[in-house]
């Protein structure tokens, strides 16, 4: 049954009404400040007009975030993509569509800087196709609470607040869900009980207000919108260009709505959160200086046959797409135009000046990897030097990549990178730093140990541990953390359980188990013996000695529920 369009004869949009600009603001620019909500009067009449090209997408990038996965998507498609310079460029286009990535504040600030807001407005009222993602769906209601209370655009009634973390779920909410579709609305046809991914913090609530927008909710903790739907205006809260073949599907059900769209769709068993699998992709030039995939051997990529040479396991691009081909949950490594899930990037994320003597700032070099493709990136050494000077002086400074990455980009777009060795201790008393006992004692029968962190790709140790590590950052603002082990790298003996166990049920942010699978059964033995959001392997699958599909057979009959 066909969706009621777009009416709302008392409805206004609640967007400040200031003089529009050609050209997008840059985000390192903004200033941070509360949007009180007020009915917008336009000082102007706006004509809505569309083009004629059914071949051409408007694409709303307002300058945040992995707006190029959204781009290869359409491309993918068979689109091309006009990029909006004006608030003309809406009102005249064809179908909009609104990749919002970050913080809801900063959002709001370029659209009422730039007339962007005013316009999508009238857009929007006049029912014509629009398909707004993540952000781009919180923007709709009428207000946040993340840096706020922050007006939004008010199209849609509610308040779009923060995850409850306190019965135990993690916040950021990152992964692959499932779906309950409430009403028809064709753009999720193809779904067919199957994940899709989210990475977000804040969420909106159904109500009575907005019960006939809502087009489908998700489960975590509570039940929130995971889509809406009015006439030709739909909106999701997951990332349909992350979601794999299903959140293409989604994509081409907006952009083809009237043709007869044929195939066997594969129908799934989605029911919740579903365990992660990672492909990792440890990408360095080897001495000829060509990029290749290298895996370290407790972080020495160096053959052991001869050490002149830099470990080659492949070749970066074709790598991803194999692993995006195989079902891998997410990659970690430089942005490929054909892999649809996840990247996350990591490496010199931090404050540097070049050789010229121009400065950046971490946040403008985050910035360059999020235009580049990147949808998470991880911070590794800059993460330590800004923890323990929180620690020592228990001062917010603002100025810590963490801080200025996820006051930007939101939290769930930070991760840290947590490289510990083990300290082994006969005493736990010896030292200041939390200890644990091990559950294997170490070489000369010591029974505790504490977990050092380093920094340098692990050739410095820091006085501060793995613990005090992880529940400084997740103060500072990071939305996950991904957990390596010196020890246990590139040994296949299996994750170093106790030190996952230790950090997982310290912080209340997702964390991901890296370092030491070596066979299928050592991701079911971290994620039933510690609170691990996801694991990730690297040479076993550059190898081949396991595929990622074996990993996730085998976690389905352990009962753990991962994405088919």
């Amino acid at each position: 049954m066909e969706a009621a369009p777009f009416t709302s004869p008392s409805s206004t949009c609640k967007t400040s009404s200031i003089s529009s600009s050609s050209s997008l603001i840059s985000l390192s620019k903004i200033s941070y400040r509360n949007h009180s909500p007020f009915k917008f009067k336009s000082r102007r009449n706006l004509s809505v007009r569309a083009s004629n090209d059914d071949s051409v997408v408007t694409l709303l990038d307002y300058g945040a975030g992995n707006v190029r996965s959204v781009r290869n998507a359409i491309l993918h498609l068979g689109f091309q993509i006009k990029d909006v310079q004006t608030p003309k460029d809406i009102l005249n286009a064809r179908r909009l569509i609104f990749p919002g990535v970050g913080a809801f504040a900063p959002a709001m600030d370029v659209l009422n800087n730039t007339g962007m807001g005013e316009a999508l407005c009238s857009y929007i009222q006049n029912d014509r196709p629009f398909l707004g993602i993540c952000l781009g769906l919180q923007l709709l209601f009428e207000s946040s609470d993340e840096n706020g209370p922050v007006g939004g655009l008010g199209m849609i009634p509610g308040v779009v607040g923060r995850f409850d973390s306190s019965h135990g779920f993690r916040v950021p909410h990152i992964g692959w869900n499932a779906l309950q579709i409430t009403k028809d609305s064709e753009i999720l046809d193809d779904i067919g009980n199957r994940h899709v991914y989210f990475v977000h913090s804040y969420r909106a609530m159904p109500s009575n207000e907005n019960k006939e927008w809502i087009s489908s909710t998700c489960n975590y903790g509570d039940e929130f919108i995971a889509s809406v739907r009015r006439g030709n205006v739909h909106a999701v809260q997951f990332h349909p260009e992350k979601s794999g073949d299903v959140g293409l599907s989604v994509l081409r059900r907006f952009l083809l709505p009237k043709s007869s769209l044929t195939g066997k769709r594969t129908e799934g068993k989605a029911s919740k959160l579903a365990k992660r699998v990672i492909a990792c992709l440890d990408v360095r030039a080897n001495d000829e200086g060509d990029l290749v995939v290298t895996k370290g051997d407790q972080y020495d990529v160096r053959e052991h046959a001869d050490q002149s040479k830099v470990r080659n396991l492949g070749k970066p691009v074709e790598l991803a797409g194999q692993y995006y081909s195989d079902g891998a949950d997410e990659v970690l490594r430089r942005a490929s135009e054909n892999v649809f899930v996840p990247l996350t990037v990591g490496g010199g994320i931090r404050d540097f000046t070049d050789l010229n003597g121009r400065y950046y700032s971490s946040l403008e070099v985050a910035s360059e990897y999020f235009r580049s493709g990147a949808d998470k990136i991880s911070i590794g050494s800059d993460a330590v030097h800004a923890a323990e000077e929180y620690l020592k002086t228990k001062v917010k400074t603002g100025k810590s990549s963490i801080e200025q990455i996820s006051r930007v980009y939101g939290n769930q777009a930070v991760v840290v990178s947590i490289d510990p060795r083990r300290v082994y201790l006969n005493d736990p008393s010896d030292v200041e730093f939390k200890s644990i006992k091990l559950t294997n004692p170490g070489p000369n029968g010591e029974e505790y140990a504490w977990y050092q962190c380093t920094i340098n790709g692990g050739r410095e140790g820091r006085p501060i541990g793995a613990y005090e590590l992880a529940k400084a950052v997740e103060e500072l603002g990071a939305g996950e953390i991904l957990l390596n082990c010196i020890d246990c790298d590139g040994q296949g003996k299996g994750f170093d359980i106790d030190l996952v166990k230790m950090i997982s049920d310290a912080v209340s942010i997702p964390v991901i188990a890296s370092s030491g699978a070596g066979v299928s059964e050592h991701f079911s033995d971290v994620f039933s013996k510690t609170n691990a959001s996801a694991a990730l392997a690297a040479g076993i699958f550059h190898r081949k000695e396991v595929p990622v599909q074996s990993v996730k057979e085998h976690l389905l009959k352990e009962g753990i529920e991962v994405r088919i």
